[in-house]
């Protein structure tokens, strides 16, 4: 099925913003949940009348508990949403995650308060496996990578709202309350989404529901192609749907690599953002200044993501992933050399972009690897297996701080993880359908 190189229409780009728009916002609020964890950790660990005593290795598992319920949620959305379509998984992780977030906020203590932080980890972990399928079957595939790098990068926009708002509020409304803010989208996003978004064409269509395509499509000025798949070995396999698709021989080597990528990217972006902080802190920076390199990290990985994702569409998505990989390595490795101040922060942008920048890529990238039947479960696979590597990156932190090892060793094990990470990206081997080929200079020019 293949999907226009650019507009077709007026009404068609206005419907695809509007899904763009919302979906970036959904994930503004994943971006929020991780990061507001890291910036109320040392409030926590300092004051045991909030939730009780707190020693740093219990502190980085309860960051983790967080993740494992994203990773649920991931494999959920990856075995229902390529069945069930993008709407109805999208509101109804909206409503769990926003419900979750405010029941976090009356946490009495440390159980109920990790117990909660899992259970709200399923919604957003749904809502990130099933945004990437609805971008790449709504964008023009000129715009594909830039349009999943504008959604993910409400990762780092989340996260850098939660360290302003940390840095301005927490004073005034307490970690309580910075929680609360995660609880708004029930009553502002939600009754948007029921309005503004349609289910995907592409979807019904691959469900045979062509009535029902045809009348979105008339209704939002979105093309639906409704051409038949080719003969052969290739419509055998599209036949097989989620995560059926996902094990054939075609896609099983890719899938591996390609959950591998996102292993490390998260394991680096929840590591940081976790424990980034307390790092600066006990390297000698105030607490608001350790806050703000969580600002510069995620600042840095909003604005070098998006030209990365620019790149992306240019040249395809690997060797620039790949690239991105290695700048993060270079990066951490330069935090470690006692830099002047602006230097570090330099640094620190970088690293902000080869981390959660680079998965930023990496959810575009996979979103664009599978077919429609698969989509979904791909991006679930790569979310899913991915926050392993975000369980882990939190609890290496933990165990580090916990054991007194300096900050240096800390950043250097960060860095061998992301060329790790650049080495499983050049090995993934190219996929020859055409919507995974780059777009051409006259494609992009004729886009604009």
């Amino acid at each position: 099925m293949n999907a226009p190189t650019t507009w077709t229409n007026p009404e068609h780009r206005r419907s695809v913003l509007w899904v763009v728009t919302l979906a970036a916002i959904a994930i503004v609020f994943d971006g929020y949940d991780l990061v507001v964890y890291g910036t109320v950790l040392p409030t926590l660990l300092d004051d045991p009348s909030q939730l009780g005593e707190l020693s740093p290795g219990t502190a980085g598992a309860l960051g983790s508990y967080a993740l494992i319920g994203m990773m649920i949620g991931a494999f959920i959305a990856g075995s229902f949403g390529d069945r069930v379509g993008r709407r109805r998984m999208m509101l109804m992780n909206i409503v769990w995650f926003s419900i979750g977030m405010g029941a976090t906020a009356l946490a009495p203590n440390v159980a109920t308060f990790g117990i909660l932080r899992c259970l709200t980890g399923i919604g957003i972990g749904g809502l990130v496996a099933t945004v990437g399928a609805l971008v790449a079957e709504f964008a023009p595939t000129s715009k594909r990578n830039l349009f999943n790098a504008i959604v993910y990068s409400g990762v780092p926009f989340g996260g850098v709202v939660a360290a302003v708002m940390a840095l301005l509020l927490a004073d005034h409304i307490g970690w309580r309350g910075l929680f609360w803010v995660g609880a708004l989208p029930l009553v502002t996003l939600l009754p948007l989404a029921w309005l503004k978004m349609p289910e995907s064409p592409q979807w019904l269509v691959s469900r045979g529901r062509v009535d029902e395509a045809q009348a979105i499509g008339n209704r939002t000025g979105i093309p639906v192609d409704l051409a038949p798949q080719p003969a052969g070995d290739r419509a055998q396999q599209v036949e097989k749907v989620g995560f059926a698709a996902l094990a054939s021989r075609r896609f099983l080597v890719p899938t591996l690599l390609l959950g591998t990528m996102s292993f490390a990217g998260l394991l680096l972006t929840y590591g940081l953002n976790t424990w980034l902080p307390q790092i600066m802190e006990s390297a000698g920076f105030d607490a608001k200044g350790s806050l703000s390199f969580l600002l510069v990290l995620n600042g840095g990985a909003i604005v070098g993501g998006l030209i990365a994702a620019r790149l992306a569409d240019r040249r395809g998505p690997q060797r620039i992933v790949a690239t991105s990989f290695c700048l993060a390595t270079f990066a951490l490795v330069c935090l470690t050399l006692g830099f002047p101040l602006p230097v570090l922060l330099a640094a620190v942008a970088v690293a902000g972009t080869g981390t959660i920048g680079t998965q930023v890529l990496i959810y575009g990238y996979v979103s664009n690897f599978y077919p429609t039947s698969a989509r979904a479960a791909g991006v679930a696979w790569c979310a899913g297996f991915g926050r392993l590597g975000g369980i882990v990156g939190p609890v290496i932190g933990g165990l580090l701080i916990g054991a007194g090892v300096s900050s240096s060793s800390a950043f250097y094990i960060f860095a061998g993880i992301a060329l790790a990470g650049a080495a499983a990206t050049m090995l993934v081997p190219h996929d020859r359908r055409e919507v995974a080929k780059p777009v051409t200079e006259t494609q992009l020019a004729a886009a604009e």
